[in-house]
């Protein structure tokens, strides 16, 4: 899977057409791109977390790949190294805009949004699935 971020995956109407930086996604822990998709994929423009799509996108995974008993229950955990990966790679980029950048550097604080809620996160129960629940 890229890393998932909803400006890496296009479509042409409501058909998928193209997925973008493959370089950068996980190549062993494979649940780590899930969390990925989970803070990229299942949070509001106001930064509330929406149960509903993480239950789509969790469910959607594991009809194709069922998650691992391990992989579910570190899944909170990879999340929330995911946000704070993404909190630190923007936070640089922020503080670093090169002198005629082309590209204006996102927000970092969306990921201290995202961070605080991945904190809070004590099970799948809290994305709207029970656990072993992927695997069905």
């Amino acid at each position: 899977m890229p890393t998932c971020f909803p400006d890496n995956v296009f479509f042409l109407g409501d058909k998928l057409s193209g997925l973008i930086d493959f370089p950068f996604a996980c190549n062993d822990i494979l649940a780590y791109d899930v969390a990925i998709c989970l803070n990229a994929w299942c949070f509001e423009p106001d930064h509330a977390f929406n149960v509903t799509k993480a239950r789509a996108l969790l469910n959607a995974y594991g009809r194709e790949r069922p998650l691992s008993a391990a992989e579910e229950a570190a899944l909170p955990l990879l999340a929330r190294g995911a946000a704070m990966r993404f909190l630190l790679t923007r936070l640089v980029d922020f503080l670093n805009v090169p002198e005629g950048a082309l590209v204006q550097p996102k927000d970092p604080l969306e990921y201290v949004r995202k961070l605080r809620f991945q904190q809070n996160v004590a099970s799948l129960r809290d994305y709207g699935i029970t656990p072993a629940g992927c695997a069905a």
